[in-house]
């Protein structure tokens, strides 16, 4: 039987060897050269980029040499490159579209295909389902196609460099841990802080496709190496970037993990503060309501969106001007750079943010904590059969009316389903809320959690286990 291959939260992803194949990605990667073909410009060309996953350089040649079959220039990395990285030089280029062969944030037993549209970015949901349209359509061979490799860091780097403010942030002299997680960020974030002269130490820097025994995402508990090394080091922050830099991570002074909320929330208020660029806030459904305060304080439209970047990149080509947009997982973007998720030039902003407020990166936390109320969130990614997982989705959308102890106040399900919970919030601290939701990238059920207190997101998470388990 012919493998089924859809594009989700962020392109097609599939476990190596089974159905992760040549032949599946020669597939995707037809279906990608009809889209150019019908929709785009196939003079302009195709790039393609690859990490540092097992055989990803194979595939992005195998990737490479099924578009160019169909006549259309192709130019493939020359070696392993982030893939924001990719989606800037595709844009810098006028390039078609770019594909990455990542499987970004999974288990080292998975690869994908990214693909990144004209623009830069992630590929909007409309673009998406014509590719999935041309699946295993016929495919036209034309002459004319090509394969040459190139370079797609040198200026990358360069323009990251330029959107911040390198000077303010060699005069701070703060003091960095960066690990990234054995990704295809590996050296650039080190080297830009060397030439600074600012201290920055790399951890995880070298190749190893096993992803050192943790799977190469930035939260707990694939962090402890880097909250070691921070309180070790005496560093003023932990900077990490995931398998295809980007989405960021962070560790405070104390070896405290500073979740992707709370850097989307740091970098949301200086923008605001700082920069006072115009444009609306954007943010998934699966992240905190701290950024709705902060949109509220400074007079700004807050859009709330479905999970992925994807819906990110909808809303600013529906001609609205982007701020900053962002998703639970820490990707984050700022249009006015590129309309892309980026974990390295996320990485360079926290720093800049600790020049400019002369803050180290706990400080930062808590004045937000302080001004805006407690806001700690927490996740749990659980493997069930599907019969377990379909039978709480179903218990979900039935509208319970208490998941526990906790009596439900209201339900929004746009993208899953999200219960408002009547749970403590001292001091003005997070409204309480769960999210029960399948993931788009990996056949797990997550349920997501924000309240007032650790101790509160921990009960409810603990809550909302017992109920998606119960298939009753």
């Amino acid at each position: 039987m012919t493998q089924q291959i859809k594009f989700g939260t962020d392109g097609w992803r599939g476990i190596i060897a089974d159905d992760y194949t040549y032949e599946n990605v020669r597939r995707a990667a037809r279906a990608i050269a009809a889209y150019v073909h019908q929709y785009e410009n196939p003079a302009a060309g195709v790039l393609v980029a690859y990490d540092t996953r097992f055989g990803s350089r194979r595939f992005a040649e195998v990737a490479s040499e099924a578009i160019a079959a169909s006549g259309i220039r192709v130019q493939l990395a020359k070696e392993i490159t982030p893939t924001p990285a990719l989606s800037y030089m595709v844009k810098k280029q006028g390039a078609a579209g770019g594909v990455m062969i990542t499987s970004s944030h999974n288990p080292w037993n998975w690869n994908g295909v990214k693909y990144k549209a004209g623009y830069g970015g992630s590929a909007a949901p409309a673009i998406i389902k014509k590719i999935e349209s041309f699946i295993d359509a016929p495919l036209t061979e034309r002459a004319g196609g090509a394969v040459v490799e190139a370079d797609f860091k040198t200026e990358y780097i360069a323009a990251i460099k330029n959107f911040v403010d390198l000077k303010r942030i060699a005069e701070a002299k703060h003091k960095f841990t960066i690990d990234v997680m054995y990704g295809a960020g590996r050296g650039i974030l080190r080297d830009i802080f060397a030439e600074l002269g600012v201290s920055a130490t790399e951890i995880h820097g070298n190749i190893d496709p096993l992803f050192g025994g943790i799977n190469p995402e930035p939260i707990l508990p694939h962090l402890s190496g880097l909250q070691a090394t921070v309180v070790a080091n005496h560093s003023d922050a932990g900077l990490a970037t995931d398998g295809d830099a980007d989405r960021i991570g962070a560790v405070s002074e104390d070896g405290q993990w500073v979740d992707a909320h709370m850097c989307f929330a740091i970098l949301l208020e200086w923008l605001l503060k700082r920069k006072h660029w115009p444009g609306v806030i954007t943010r998934a459904f699966n992240t905190t309501r701290m950024l709705d305060r902060i949109a509220r304080a400074y007079g700004r439209e807050l859009i709330e969106h479905g999970v992925g970047f994807k819906y990110v990149a909808e809303i600013a080509l529906s001609g609205k001007q982007v701020l900053i947009g962002g998703e639970e997982s820490g990707g984050i973007g700022i249009p006015k750079f590129l309309l892309e998720r980026d974990g390295s030039l996320n990485a360079l902003l926290l720093a800049n943010v600790m020049a400019d407020e002369g803050k180290t990166l706990g400080q930062l936390v808590q004045g937000l904590q302080t001004h805006y109320g407690a806001h700690y969130y927490g996740r749990r990614d659980l493997r069930l059969t599907e019969e377990i997982k379909q039978s709480a989705l179903a218990r979900a959308a039935a509208k319970p009316s208490s998941i526990g102890p906790y009596k439900v106040l209201r339900i929004e399900d746009l993208d899953g389903f999200k219960f408002f919970l009547d749970a403590p919030a001292p001091n003005h601290g997070a409204e309480a809320w769960l999210l029960i939701r399948g993931s788009g990238t990996e056949p797990l059920l997550r349920v997501y959690c924000e309240a007032a207190s650790p101790e509160t997101v921990e009960k409810i998470l603990d809550a909302a286990v017992e109920f998606v388990r119960a298939n009753k």
